[in-house]
């Protein structure tokens, strides 16, 4: 939204941009990064239309989506999101899929007390729900423990800076309220949007000199759009790996691709291959959901998966404190796969292997149970 605009100049900005987007396969047009942040910002103003909100978002995925589109998307939700400096020099930015885990037990939740126990202070973010997945996401997990969902900028920034813990979860109801505010609309439109790609790399929570981001990809052409975002909203470093549903967890099984760049440099990729390289034999990519999990035929709402979400959330929790715990299973394995890669690419560890036995330590230690737990 420009603010030396009137209400009315901001209606009439978006009527445009709508108007060129919407022009169907052969005359749409692409948005410069000014339009495309303007138009955001009074999305995210409050008082866009819906109707022409849902227009808008779906017209720019169907043409898909310029990187100059994504950029001014981008900086305008960066831009009403609140950014708080933690009291910590470096600090890695753990961003799992928003709309959760359908197909396994995402361990993700308890990876920033393990990588805190490593010496490596961890931030992560998300929400409670939302689509198209509607799965098991961080938030609901850390409640299901009894941990906060909820704390304040304030709140999230001392724990990162308490030694003794490390680590912290922080909303976008609380760094983003009017972005979480169009969750219902999402949901009304069904289908992922240029929302659900940009909003994991707003980095609500930042060291004082180096913060590293860490999130996963499906689609081998998105690690160049998530590195170049990256360096447009400050990130110093970032780790890019195609893991299990989106996640940032690669799988057990198979070899997986590992983008990343370092001080703001260029882009680069390594294979980690969990079984040559970490020792790890597992018959299942990651931790499957529980056979007694109950699927269901079709959702029971729009806004609910096609299974017993509360029983998959319990099942997640009891996977993730026993793995912390140093039961041997694949959420164990999992959790030292994603802290290995993370540890090799901050500079905290010599190679993949040597970040696998500092996460070993910290595991087996107690330590990283004792940090999730503080």
């Amino acid at each position: 939204m420009n603010k030396n605009m009137t209400d009315q100049q901001n209606k009439m900005h978006l009527r445009s941009c709508i108007q060129r987007v919407c022009t169907g396969p052969e005359y749409s047009k692409n948005l410069p990064y000014d339009d495309a942040k303007a138009a955001m910002d009074y999305i995210l103003s409050g008082n866009a239309d819906p109707v022409q909100i849902s227009i808008l978002l779906v017209g720019l995925r169907m043409k898909r989506e310029t990187q100059e589109e994504n950029k001014g998307l981008l900086q305008a939700i960066v831009d009403r999101s609140t950014i708080t400096t933690v009291a910590v020099n470096d600090l890695i930015d753990i961003a799992d899929a928003y709309n959760g885990h359908v197909r396994d037990l995402p361990v993700i939740p308890f990876l920033p007390a393990v990588l805190a126990a490593c010496g490596l202070p961890a931030a992560s973010h998300g929400v409670e729900s939302v689509g198209p997945k509607f799965g098991i996401t961080t938030n609901l997990v850390l409640k299901a423990t009894g941990l906060s969902a909820e704390l304040s900028m304030k709140e999230a920034a001392q724990r990162i800076a308490d030694p003794a813990i490390g680590w912290a979860y922080v909303d976008q109801k609380t760094y983003c309220p009017t972005l979480h505010d169009l969750i219902p609309l999402r949901t009304t439109i069904v289908k992922r949007t240029a929302i659900t790609t940009l909003e994991c790399l707003v980095g609500p929570l930042r060291g004082t000199k180096k913060t590293t981001l860490y999130t996963g990809f499906v689609h081998k052409a998105y690690p160049p759009v998530y590195t170049d975002l990256a360096k447009m909203v400050g990130f110093d470093g970032a780790i890019i790996a195609r893991g299990v549903e989106g996640g940032l967890i690669p799988s057990l099984q198979q070899p997986a691709k590992v983008h990343f760049y370092e001080d703001d440099g260029e882009d680069q990729m390594f294979v980690v291959n969990a079984t040559e390289d970490l020792g790890m034999n597992h018959k299942t990519r990651s931790t499957p959901l529980p056979k007694d999990i109950e699927i269901y035929d079709a959702p029971e709402a729009e806004d609910k998966p096609s299974f017993d979400l509360d029983a998959a959330v319990k099942a997640t929790v009891k996977a993730g404190l026993a793995a912390l715990n140093g039961e041997q299973s694949s959420s164990r394995d999992s959790l030292i796969l994603a802290a290995s890669i993370a540890l090799f690419r901050t500079g905290k560890a010599e190679s993949l292997s040597a970040g696998a036995d500092i996460a070993r330590q910290a595991i087996d230690s107690g330590e990283a149970l004792k940090r999730f737990n503080a």
